[in-house]
């Protein structure tokens, strides 16, 4: 580490040392640190502004990380602080790791000693576990996961005889968690949103659950920032003992930080305080008053909360730098509070605001079409993305008759893309909701293509896997109640129901945990001889797993548990279909233990973090919802569902109003800028929701494109949206090929009316970006005339790659014994004709009745 020496300090300079201003000190200057080559002026602007408040507002593919990563290496290099003095957080342990591999790339060797890097939670929950003692917990408690934490809430609302059908366990997770999330206590929560739970009923049980949660030596994600916020109120020399430590402070994607983050920042911000009377300084915060519950008084009064009541601060913000774009924040619906950014001028009087709006991702429409949409906001700071690189193609908008045409369309697409030599990998589409999946994945099963889905079922929530854990978590904490109910009789031991609430009523009246509660039982004679032998060996296997755990290395241990329990075997002895992956799922589980060093760092993590690894190395079309789409690009990118209902959003339009509709425009913003090359949107006149059709109208995102960056175009899967009130074309519109010669009146209106095109939509325009999409048809052979039908022919019904207006008396031109090729199943032999259709001996497939049209000669 360089340490700088100041110069008031410096004697005995000779005289020929180089003036302030002399061309050997400006050529020195203008060298600089290697880190900083490549910078653009505002990037460089950002990492070289290290005293006081800063904000960074980084548009998409502006290169934040490349920022917020050489910030960090300039104040390492100019030893401006230790490592250990840097606190920096982020919102996945996947951006830490990258921030730590990019400044070891920087400073040219391994970064290490920087244990203040990482995500909030993980950061959070290791300044807990440091001053356990003081939220009433044990250095080892547990973070409990969704799945816990609302299994716990059950067994509350069984004890107090409340209907968990009227009343869900998940619904109260959800209140607490929001509760948690805006930094409020079970005595700080408004009555008024106390009483909507189980008739005024939600203040008294989340209380009870944090009761429950110590007896468990138990956390949950909440409480990683929320009791932090409470022992620095409550004991002012730990603060200060962290507000002196932390000389820099930097914080990622701050758009989607929620009041809990916001409050537990403000307060390792402020600079050390010192006892002084209880006296408010202007311009200060005060505490939210814990009586009325409400939070906003720490965000809306002013600058900076007191660090507690009691304490003044005693000097200006510390050196605090937020780099995050409020043109991003797509997460409200969880707790983000996109008036955090907003407001940083006003928190931190002073603050400087640097703008990155240099795109090094996208082309020219694509930045333009996003900067158009997002202008529509009107709660922004402000900022237009641009790129000094060519104009692309334009953003392609295609209509299609429903939703299985739009599927066909894109996967026609995609495999064109394919055949140009472009990896799949690189290839995604994003839907506004999951639903909107299932259509693609069966659109690409049946078309062959290789996808992923991300954000789907993920390895550690698979059953087996949790039962794996399970097992491991009692290890590591006998008061783990939630995992010990989960395996006490998995595999099954003859332990059902009454004896497990036989141990909770125990548990319950002594005010101990579950485990200890079956230690005690198994002395008397409350339990039938057969269970109390089994609840023994239970115990007793879970005391010798202990006690080896400290001579074991944990990955051996995780075996010996898993063959021991009887649970490897169990899916051995098992005769299902899936078994036999069950089983590479545990052994998979013990490998990725490898890389932690202990069994609590290995759980640790699986509680901190649940990244999708299953098909990473496979080249395949990346299919997820714009919410998981944050912080990735593709070269090409497809954005279908763009109607109203469903993007925008209706039920968050409800709900939210203006606020909602600006944060769908926010998530429209998103999708498009993680196109590098092509951006594609898609609309459907039909759409099946929940099993019902609905008819639909455009997004009214489409009339906030700029007609200049866009260009309508046919879909290719089948038939082109429009036609006579919005329908597609028919068969019928082209009557020259049954070669009529009707002349009746009706008739020559009819081919009248043919001739001249009728309304797209049989009339009701949507405006500007419709009228552009006729002028568009009219004006350019390479898109499609809306207004014509003669210019459209249908060709044979198609549904899911299933030929529907195909005579079934044709005789088949393959005979028996032929060698043919399917697309989905592989190679065969032709074993049996019924006219069309084909009975094939698949070579891996095994035996299947296909139409003969979709096979070919081998």
């Amino acid at each position: 580490m360089i340490r700088m020496t100041e110069p008031s300090k410096i004697t005995g300079v000779p005289d020929h040392q180089p003036a302030a201003g002399g061309i050997a000190a400006r050529a020195r200057a203008s060298v600089g640190p290697k880190y900083l080559t490549g910078l653009n002026p505002e990037q460089r602007d950002a990492v070289e502004t290290l005293d006081g408040p800063v904000l960074v507002l980084a548009g998409a593919g502006t290169g934040k990380t490349r920022v917020l990563t050489t910030r960090i290496a300039h104040i390492l290099s100019q030893g401006r602080a230790r490592p250990s003095e840097i606190l920096s957080v982020t919102f996945t342990n996947k951006a830490a790791r990258e921030m730590k591999h990019r400044l070891g790339q920087m400073l040219g060797q391994a970064v290490e000693g920087m244990p203040w890097l990482g995500t909030f939670h993980s950061i959070g929950g290791r300044i807990l576990r440091t001053h356990a003692e003081l939220a009433q917990l044990k250095s080892n408690f547990t973070v409990l996961d969704t799945d816990d934490q609302v299994r716990l809430l059950k067994q509350l609302l069984q004890a107090d005889n409340i209907d968990d059908k009227r009343w869900p366990a998940r619904m109260l997770a959800g209140l607490i968690d929001g509760w948690k999330n805006r930094g409020l206590t079970p005595s700080q929560v408004p009555s008024g949103e106390a009483a909507v739970f189980a008739n005024g009923k939600g203040g008294k049980l989340y209380a009870s659950y944090q009761e429950r949660l110590k007896i468990l030596n138990a956390a949950d994600f909440g409480d990683l920032l929320l009791e932090d916020i409470r022992i620095f109120r409550e004991h002012p020399d730990i603060l200060r003992q962290y507000q002196q430590r932390f000389k820099y402070i930097l914080v990622d994607e701050y758009q989607d930080t929620n009041v809990a983050q916001y409050l537990w920042l403000r307060l390792l911000s402020q600079a050390p305080a010192k006892p002084a009377s209880p006296t408010v300084i202007p311009g200060r915060l005060e505490e939210p008053n814990p009586e009325s519950g409400d939070e906003s008084s720490a965000r809306d009064s002013g600058s900076a909360p007191s660090a507690h009541p009691g304490m003044t601060a005693v000097g200006p913000t510390k050196n605090i730098c937020c780099v995050g774009d409020d043109d991003q924040s797509i997460y409200g619906w969880r707790g983000a509070e996109v008036d955090n950014i907003l407001r940083f001028d006003h928190d931190f009087p002073g603050a400087k605001v640097i703008r990155l709006e240099r795109n090094y991702r996208s082309t020219g429409h694509i930045l333009a079409a996003a900067s158009h949409l997002i202008a529509h906001n009107e709660g922004r700071l402000g900022k237009t993305l641009r790129t000094e690189d060519q104009d692309g193609e334009k953003v392609t908008v295609t209509g299609s008759w429903d939703s299985e045409e739009e599927a066909r369309g894109i996967g026609e697409e995609i495999e064109q893309i394919q055949r140009q030599g472009e990896k799949l990998n690189e290839i995604a589409i994003l839907v506004r909701a999951s639903y909107q999946m299932r259509e693609f994945e069966d659109r690409f099963v049946t078309l062959g293509l290789p996808y992923r889905v991300i954000g789907g079922p993920r390895f550690y929530e698979r059953a087996e896997i949790r039962d794996a854990l399970a097992y491991l978590r009692v290890i590591n904490s006998p008061a783990d109640d939630l995992a010990f109910e989960r395996i006490v009789n998995v595999p099954k031991r003859g332990l059902g129901d009454a004896t497990v609430q036989l141990l909770h009523d125990h548990a319950r009246k002594r005010r101990i945990p579950l485990f200890e509660a079956a230690r005690a039982v198994v002395e008397t004679d409350e339990l039938k001889p057969k269970a109390r032998g089994s609840l023994r060996d239970v115990v007793a296997q879970f005391d010798r797993w202990r006690a080896q755990r400290e001579v074991t290395a944990h990955t051996d241990l995780a075996q010996i548990v898993l063959d021991e329990s009887g649970y490897t075997e169990m899916w051995q002895k098992d005769r299902s279909a899936d078994a036999a992956g069950r089983l590479e799922n545990l052994k998979e589980l013990v490998r990725s233990m490898e890389e932690f060093e202990n069994l609590q760092g290995f759980l640790e993590h699986i509680s901190l973090v649940m990244d999708r690894d299953s098909g990473a190395d496979e080249d395949a079309v990346s299919l997820m919802t714009l919410h998981s789409a944050k912080g990735l690009e593709f070269d090409n990118v497809f954005l279908p569902g763009w109607e109203e209902g469903l993007f925008p959003s209706q039920r968050t339009l409800d709900e939210q109003g203006r606020a909602g509709l600006e944060e769908e425009r926010r998530l429209g913003h998103v999708g498009l800028t993680r196109a590098r090359r092509r951006a594609k949107i898609y609309f459907a006149t039909n759409r099946r929701i929940h099993g019902t059709w609905s008819t639909t109208i455009p997004s009214r995102f489409l009339d906030e494109l700029p007609a200049a960056n866009v260009e309508i175009t046919e879909s290719k899967g089948g038939s082109a949206w429009g036609g006579t009130g919005g329908y597609g074309a028919s068969r019928f519109d082209d009557m020259e090929a049954f070669g009529s010669t009707y002349s009746t009146p009706g008739w020559q209106r009819a081919q009248a009316n043919r001739n001249k095109g009728g309304s797209r939509n049989g009339g009701g325009g949507r405006g500007g970006f419709e009228e552009e999409a006729s002028n568009f048809s009219s004006s350019s052979s390479s898109g499609p005339d809306f207004g014509s039908f003669s210019s459209r022919r249908r060709g044979p019904l198609t549904i899911e790659g299933e030929l529907v207006a195909k005579s079934t008396g044709t005789t088949s031109e393959f005979s028996l014994s032929d060698r043919v090729f399917h697309q989905k199943f592989g190679y065969g032999r032709v074993t049996r004709i019924d006219g069309n259709k084909l009975t094939i001996a698949f070579d891996k497939a095994g035996e299947k009745k296909v139409v003969d049209s979709f096979v070919q000669r081998a």
